[in-house]
């Protein structure tokens, strides 16, 4: 009996770890919903601890797995959620440009992805619900991307609820983070041909 054929390649090039954070409330879980299964609902429900989808989209002729993590962002969880900052390749800080506290608290938020994550971790800022009427804005877009600007990072406004720039956000740091995996994997492969070359050149029946 003939055995299976082997599968040729994964389903995907890259996989690529996100993680959203911000105060509760923000519509982190609305923009991941939104994302990953193309709906949108009213019915606000708290994100206990941890929660996960996956999307493989394609960027550039790969394909990339995208697992996005969804971090509960009242204080409580906060012990939870920081064992994922490790693993995570990509950050998107989302806050509410109706209320200002959550804005004001990105800088906390930044400061535990320093002490926590890895230094090379992508990061995106995330004003979400900007399809609400002006009269409740609390943060202009210009603050926004002032933000964005002293920290070096990208910045998009989006709205869970009209579809507003979610796909954007999503596509932007994971083309980032492809980029970058596929910089890193250039340059190993360049230190690992340098390695050869070396021994090569030390040992003279190798380099014969």
């Amino acid at each position: 009996m003939a055995a299976p054929p082997a599968r040729a390649r994964a389903d995907y090039d890259y996989l690529i770890k996100l993680l959203l954070i911000g105060d509760s409330g923000v519509g982190k879980s609305c923009l991941l919903l939104r994302f990953s299964d193309g709906s949108f609902t009213t019915s606000f429900i708290t994100t206990i601890g941890i929660d996960f989808k996956i999307r493989t989209i394609e960027l550039d002729g790969k394909r990339i797995k995208l697992q996005i993590w969804d971090t509960a962002g009242q204080e409580r969880f906060r012990t939870i959620t920081t064992a994922y900052y490790r693993g995570a390749m990509g950050i998107l800080l989302v806050y509410d440009v109706t209320d200002e506290s959550s804005f004001n608290n990105i800088r906390n938020w930044i400061r535990n992805i320093e002490q926590h994550a890895s230094d090379n971790v992508n990061k995106i800022l995330v004003g979400n619900k900007a399809d609400m009427d002006e009269s409740k804005r609390a943060v202009p877009t210009s603050k926004g991307q002032a933000l964005a600007d002293e920290y070096g990072i990208k910045f998009f406004e989006t709205s869970a609820k009209t579809n507003m720039n979610v796909e954007e956000v999503f596509f932007s740091i994971g083309r980032d983070i492809k980029q970058r995996l596929a910089e890193s994997d250039t340059k190993s492969e360049i230190d690992n041909l340098e390695v050869v070359v070396n021994l090569a050149n030390d040992n003279p029946i190798l380099g014969s």
